[in-house]
Order: C-alpha cells, then sequence, then structure tokens
C-alpha cells in the first residue's frame, strides 16, 4: 500500500510543485489550501505524513501543528517556510514538527525529509502494532476459561493490575502462573517496561543470586566482566519470581531489601543499586509449612503476599476442559470419545499436561480428526479410574475409596511421599504399602 502525504499550501503553484516530486515517488497525495481545511480532513482520513506551509489564512502551519497533535502524537509533519528564523524553527520542533525546510528548496531536499520521515512513522507504527500483540496476548480476555472460579480470578486480576502491591499467585504446577502475571503487567502502568521471569528453583543458589543481583567482575569464579541482573535490567517494570519456595534463606535476606528499600548490592559489589520494580511470586508450595518448618522467613512471606491470588487446578474447572482443547487444536477436530477421555482424567499436571497432551496427539495424528487411541494410554486409564464405579459390596467400596484417597493425597501434596503419609496419618513404609497394593506409582 502506497505511503498517504498530506500536502497543505495556499499557493496553487506550490500545491503542483511539491505534490508533483512526491507523486512521481509513488506517493499518493492529498492538497488542501489552508490547515483549517487539513485539519477537517484529518477528522476523516488517515495520512502517513504532512507536509505544510507556515504563512496561511485562516489557519497557519504552527496552529494547524498544535491542533494535530492533540488528537495525534504519531504523525510526522515537515514544516516549509520562506521566512525561517531559530526562534521559529525552535518553536515548530517544540511543537512536535519532524522536520523544518526553508524555500528555496530542492526536490532531494523534499524527498530525502519525507523519506526518513515515513521511516520513523513505519517504526512507531510497527512499535505500537508489536505492543497492542502483547497486549492481546496477555489482555485478561485472551485468558481461557469461563469456569466461575476462573472468572472471579480475571475479575480480581483487573483490579490489582492498576496497583503497585506485591502479588503472590498461588496454585499447582501448570495451573497458568505466569500467565496470570503476565497478563498483571500488561494491563498495568508498568506494560511499557520490561517483564522478566525467574524460576527460582531452576539454579543452584550462588548462579540465582548472580542472575537476580548481578555481579562485578571477578566476583567468583569465571566472572571474566561485570553484568547487571534481573532486578537492575527490569527497572520501572515487572519481575516473576516463580517457585519462590525454593529460594535459599540467604537470597530471601536480599530479596526482603529490595522489598523494603528498593535496593540491594551486586555479587561482589559495595555501591547500592536503587531501582523500582513490582515483585510478582507465584508457589506451588505452602509458604505457611515452610515458615513453620525455618525454611521461609516469615517477615518475606508478608512482604510478598500484599495480595494474594489462588489458581484452582483444572481437575476443579473440568467445564474449562472443552474450551482450552479446542483452543489447542485448532484447526483440528477431536471425537467425542476421545473428549470424554480428556473430561474424565484428572489432569495432576493441569493445563500445562493438557495441552502437551494435545500437542503430542496433533504432532502423531495425521487423520483431521482425534480418536481416542491418539492419546498417551495413561490418560484411557486415569479415566476410568476417575469414573464412579458400580460397586456390589462394603469390601469393594472400601477398596475403590482407599485407592481414591491415596491417589488425591498424592496429588495434593505434589506427590511428596513424605508429606503425603503425614497427612494421611500414615507412616511413610505403610503409605508405600498401600500403594503397592492399589498398583499406585508415585509419577
Amino acid at each position: 500500500m502506497k505511503p498517504r502525504i498530506l500536502v497543505v499550501d495556499d499557493e496553487l503553484n506550490m500545491q503542483k510543485t511539491l505534490s508533483g516530486i512526491l507523486r512521481q515517488q509513488g506517493y499518493d497525495i492529498k492538497v488542501c489550501g489552508d490547515g483549517k481545511e487539513a485539519v477537517e480532513v484529518l477528522d476523516t482520513e488517515q495520512f502517513n505524513l504532512i507536509i505544510t506551509d507556515i504563512k496561511m489564512p485562516r489557519m497557519d502551519g504552527m496552529t494547524m501543528l498544535s491542533a494535530v497533535r492533540k488528537n495525534n502524537n504519531e504523525i510526522p509533519v515537515i514544516i516549509i517556510t520562506g521566512h525561517a528564523t531559530v526562534d521559529t524553527a525552535i518553536d515548530a520542533v517544540k511543537l512536535g514538527a519532524y522536520d523544518y525546510i526553508r524555500k528555496p528548496y530542492t526536490p532531494d531536499e523534499i524527498l530525502f525529509s519525507a523519506r526518513r520521515a515515513l521511516e520513523h512513522e513505519k517504526l512507531i507504527s510497527e512499535n505500537l502494532y508489536l505492543h497492542d500483540q502483547l497486549k492481546e496476548k496477555f489482555r485478561l480476555k485472551g485468558l481461557i476459561g469461563n469456569n466461575k472460579k476462573m472468572q472471579k480470578v480475571y475479575q480480581f486480576v483487573q483490579k490489582v493490575s492498576k496497583a503497585n502491591a506485591a502479588i503472590l499467585i498461588r496454585g499447582e504446577s501448570g495451573t497458568g502462573k505466569e500467565l496470570i502475571a503476565n497478563a498483571i503487567h500488561y494491563n498495568s502502568p508498568r506494560k511499557k517496561n520490561k517483564f522478566l521471569a525467574i524460576n527460582c528453583g531452576a539454579l543452584p543458589e550462588n548462579l540465582l543470586e548472580s542472575e537476580l543481583f548481578g555481579h562485578e567482575k571477578g566476583a567468583f569464579t569465571g566472572a571474566i566482566s561485570s553484568r547487571k541482573g534481573i532486578f537492575e535490567t527490569a527497572d520501572k517494570g515487572t519481575v516473576f519470581l516463580d517457585e519462590i519456595g525454593d529460594l535459599s534463606l540467604t537470597t530471601q535476606m536480599k530479596l526482603l531489601r529490595v522489598l523494603q528499600d528498593g535496593e540491594f548490592r551486586g555479587v561482589g559489589g559495595t555501591r547500592e543499586i536503587k531501582v523500582d520494580v513490582r515483585i510478582i511470586s507465584a508457589t506451588n508450595k505452602n509458604l505457611e509449612d515452610l515458615i513453620k518448618e525455618g525454611l521461609f522467613r516469615e517477615d518475606l512471606y508478608y512482604r510478598i503476599n500484599v495480595i494474594a491470588i489462588d489458581l484452582p487446578p483444572l481437575r476443579e474447572r473440568k467445564d474449562d476442559i472443552t474450551l482450552l482443547v479446542k483452543h489447542f487444536l485448532a484447526p483440528k477436530r477431536i471425537s467425542s470419545e476421545a473428549m470424554n477421555l480428556l473430561i474424565n482424567f484428572d489432569w495432576p499436571g493441569n493445563v500445562r499436561e493438557l495441552e502437551n497432551v494435545i500437542e503430542r496427539a496433533v504432532a502423531l495424528q495425521e487423520g483431521p480428526c482425534i480418536l481416542p487411541e491418539d492419546l498417551p494410554e495413561y490418560i484411557s486409564i486415569g479415566a476410568r479410574r476417575a469414573v464412579p464405579l458400580q460397586l456390589e459390596n462394603f469390601r469393594e467400596a472400601r477398596t475403590a475409596f482407599e485407592e481414591s484417597f491415596l491417589i488425591n493425597i498424592l496429588k495434593k501434596t505434589n506427590r511428596n511421599i513424605s508429606l503425603a503419609s503425614k497427612k494421611a496419618g500414615l507412616s511413610r513404609r505403610h503409605f508405600y504399602e498401600k500403594m503397592r497394593l492399589h498398583g499406585i506409582k508415585k509419577d
């Protein structure tokens, strides 16, 4: 599509000369006789560039520029004048003019300035488009789920996005904690700045501390140069700390200082670094239990938990499974039998596991429709276990209940045998025996 240029000049000869130079380069040109006419045209039409004279009746170029900037901060405006002074040039730049050309000008001068202005406008448009795409990707309406619990989460997220308080997102692995954190950032006043995420359980303590706070040259073996950490890089933006329950007590202390004072020292550093970041944390662990065990600082807990968001596991929002499957599947289809298996499965890995299962099925299935045999075998087995059994006597009922009880408590404790046996009131050995009896594996 040709770039559109609006030429504004009250002199007929100048209109013809300027529009002729630009049309020869393939630009789409529209001409107005003064600033007032141009402002009226801009209400109904879009242009990539405005080139205007300064001296005109009814509304001069400077007044028109001021009017344009009230409604459109992005479109570049080139001012042309036969009465150039330093003061008028400064005034034009203050009002937002892209360039300032003095008469008489050569065709090359006009074309050079126009090309630069159009490249600038294209870059601005692309940046705005990418920003809108990001916002669309992480806007609240883009989060998938009609379940009442999830709708309450989305409504709550909409409210807290505008605040600046620390947020703790709680939920099992795979429930979409980082997606919620992204949505909060891209709907907040910090959306134009960086969103940086790190998994606190994925790195050894020394490397994690360096990633978070940066380090000075020679601070440790391999530190051949100084490096900024996530907090300094994300200044004025948002830092997402996933699995914050895995932080060591030493790193917790440094994080507490960031939350309290907005400052820290890099590894091996002596200077205080001031930052302004919003911290969003997430965990699949019970931090209150970790506090009791001396593994998590109570003062840090209250600092990160100013606002808490609890994400329900997929098994508690099964009415969303059909919606999620159709989203992951497009443009393929799925049979009703296969969909029923997915609905009846309990999804210990939550939405992430469901997405992986669908991705695997799509990759392996060559036809247009996903069938039960295209799903992993454990889905079929798990789905059958979840369907209520037709029990005929007490012994069968007790066996079925015991099996279901063990599976559920393993899910709730993230398959932590020690914690599961403790909650069940059984010894670890007894719990393992029960698992073996019912053919339940830890994974």
